[in-house]
């Protein structure tokens, strides 16, 4: 409350001075304090005074200082210290900083509108109060829309596009609490909350947006998330009373025909952090090149997916897209915007690479390695249980696939397919076998003994052969727009190693693993992958057992919406405690795809980084000792808890967020 009248006061001081027609000199520029300058509150600082290896966007030449503060304050803001950078002093102090971070159940120290109508001019008018995205199907948040809502509706589940344009929606709505969704997803809901939706959202086009909304959470203890487009399990793009910051209008793409950075020379791209998969693609195409990045259409390529390491259709020749990096834009803990590559903050640098987002900044931007199209042969098919092919011939042939799986990956080749068993019947669909680099011949020669198998069972797959002069076509036409969240589901994986194929008994273990979870009535999703190209890979945190692995599978349970609570929490733990052990039984020292895993994934830290957490784990503690940044199973997560579950196992981010051991009830 203090804080807020000192705000209101300041904020009264600041307008009636602009009626005035003062005058404020920010570093060194003379400009009219009226409510249009008052609310910018950055400089526009000299690009070439930066460490960037390339130039920086206007949005990241707009920038918060040390000086546009002082000049706020000589103003009449007199508690902008509540956007200042940090004070060495508090780092790591847990008793300014608080044991919990402040929620909305806290009047007294939560931000009122008074706080966020200051942090709002500051940004210049970006500050969005939240309505959850399907809020317009509900009266409680006076936009009820009967057709908005039935758009919402119709595309709620197939059309990525429309959440991840959303300020805060997200695909992993089930950790969320499910508080806001259409009547198709909950028939059984009868109203709108925020949930663990952020209470409100920057839509970050500039440096100064990151620099004030970090420099607000750190200072006031609030809790800070980054929503680029919502992909992924784990809902690290969300959280009870959280401050977020929206990155995904930073959609900038420069090209760079003989970039230098380190050792290499070459094609490059620079891209902000809100640029999507689709939209990197289709810029290095019109160049006639190609960048590596995922399947996935709506994947933000410069935000959690590079961080987390991602993999790609491209992944069998080039490694991982965190291999391509040269540099990257931030704003971290302390409020500062700096660069990371091999030449400056390389600690950093190789932290950034596989480390996780949401751990150790907000990045603004990337450049990346591009390389010259090629052509690419897809080939799909589909089988499935009847009357024409019996059960033992239906695993028969999935294993004969699985047999070969180095051999393809080693040619250069991915896979994506799908197993299931719905309505009494085992399906398994290639979608697609992505064959860069080859001609149809050529696939077809690789897959050779792969069919001459599938005859020997007694069964035809009737392949269907794509030949594409280019990889974008061949992405664009294979994989499909994805789908979205269920709270009606939950994922696990796990990476499989190249050396459960060097012994027979081995792979008859990772085969018999993985039918146990189609034959249990669970999914696989899984993909041919392997990330350890021939031309080698950077040191980076990637984890270590990328480079060991051949497949990288994803198990699914799901269950019915008018289940009993009771055996729907069964079911959510036999994700973990028998699928998931089976499968890490088979796979010993092997490890999880951070962006695609179980959310209460076991030893998170050997599995999603191997012998690369402690390094992790020192430097984030010396960036951010303050505990700004926090994520689901992201580095130093371990230090922190929920106070509520959900089916008793999974922490809820609809509750509140305390360092672990703290006592909630005092």
């Amino acid at each position: 409350m203090y804080i807020d009248v000192l705000l209101e006061v300041s904020l009264v001081l600041a307008l009636v001075r602009a009626s005035s027609a003062q005058t404020i000199v920010v570093d060194g520029h003379i400009i009219t304090a009226d409510e249009s300058t008052i609310k910018p509150a950055f400089v526009t600082i000299d690009a070439a005074s930066s460490n960037a290896t390339a130039d920086l966007f206007p949005g990241e030449t707009h920038q918060l200082t040390d000086a546009v503060l002082a000049n706020l304050t000589d103003l009449g803001l007199t508690n902008i210290v509540l956007f200042g950078f940090a004070d060495p002093l508090t780092a790591g102090n847990a008793s300014i900083i608080g044991p919990c971070k402040v929620f909305p159940a806290d009047p007294d120290v939560f931000p009122s509108h008074i706080t966020e109508r200051v942090f709002d001019l500051l940004l210049g008018g970006s500050l969005i109060q939240t309505k959850p995205f399907a809020s317009p199907c509900y009266g409680d948040y006076g936009n009820e829309d009967a057709a908005r809502c039935a758009e919402i509706t119709s595309h709620w589940s197939d059309d990525s596009f429309i959440h991840t344009n959303d300020p805060t929606s997200i695909n992993a709505i089930l950790f969320e609490g499910t508080s806001c969704v259409p009547h198709t997803v909950n028939p059984y809901a009868i109203n709108c909350t925020i949930g663990a939706y952020p209470t409100m959202s920057v839509n970050v086009t500039t440096v100064y947006h990151i620099q004030l909304a970090i420099n607000l959470a750190r200072n006031l203890n609030m809790r800070l998330v980054i929503k680029n487009t919502g992909h992924d399990y784990s809902a690290k793009s969300t959280g009870a009373g959280a401050l977020s910051v929206w990155t995904h209008n930073l959609k900038g793409i420069e090209y760079y025909s003989n970039y230098e950075e380190g050792s290499y020379k070459g094609h490059a791209f620079k891209m902000g952090a809100g640029v999507q998969v689709f939209e990197a693609y289709e810029a290095a195409h019109q160049r006639n090149l190609a960048v590596i990045g995922a399947g996935g259409k709506t994947v933000g390529i410069s935000g959690g997916y590079i961080l987390g390491g991602g993999h790609s259709p491209l992944s069998s020749i080039y490694g991982m897209a965190a291999d391509q990096v040269l540099s990257m834009e931030l704003v971290t803990a302390d409020g500062r915007f700096l660069t990371a590559s091999d030449t400056y903050n390389p600690e950093l640098f190789w932290a950034l690479r596989g480390g996780g987002g949401s751990t150790y900044g907000v990045v603004t931007s990337m450049v990346v390695k591009a390389f010259p199209e090629m052509p690419v042969t897809t080939m799909t098919f589909s089988l499935s249980t009847g009357e024409q092919v019996s059960v033992d011939q239906f695993w028969l042939a999935v294993r004969a696939y699985l047999t070969d799986l180095v051999k393809y990956t080693d040619a250069g080749n991915y896979a994506h397919f799908n197993i299931n068993a719905t309505s009494g019947a085992y399906i398994w669909d290639m979608v697609p076998w992505f064959a860069p680099n080859m001609s149809r011949q050529e696939l077809q020669v690789l897959a050779g003994p792969f069919f001459e198998a599938i005859r020997d069972i007694g069964l035809d797959l009737k392949p269907v052969y794509q030949e594409y002069t280019n990889f974008y076509d061949a992405w664009d036409n294979s994989f499909p727009l994805e789908s979205w969240g269920s709270n009606l589901a939950r994922y696990g994986s796990r990476l499989f190693p190249r050396e459960n194929w060097e012994d027979s008994a081995k792979l008859s273990s990772t085969f018999a693993a993985i039918r146990h979870v189609v034959d249990q009535g669970g999914a696989v999703s899984a993909y041919n992958v392997a990330a350890a190209p021939k031309s080698g890979y950077p040191d980076s945190a990637v984890n270590p057992a990328w480079r060991k692995t051949v497949l990288h599978a994803i198990d699914i349970v799901s269950w019915a919406q008018d289940m009993y609570t009771e055996l729907i929490t069964i079911w959510s733990n036999v994700l973990t405690a028998d699928w998931g052990t089976t499968w890490r039984n088979v796979s010993p020292g092997s490890g999880a795809y951070l962006s695609e895993s179980d959310y209460i994934e076991p030893d998170f830290q050997q599995s999603f980084w191997g012998n690369n957490y402690d390094r992790l784990y020192k430097l984030k503690k010396k960036l951010d000792p303050w505990d700004v940044f926090y994520a689901r199973n992201a580095v130093g997560s371990e230090d922190w808890e929920m106070s509520d579950y959900i089916f008793g196992t999974l922490p809820s981010q609809n509750s509140r967020l305390c360092r672990k051991g703290t006592n909630l009830s005092q």
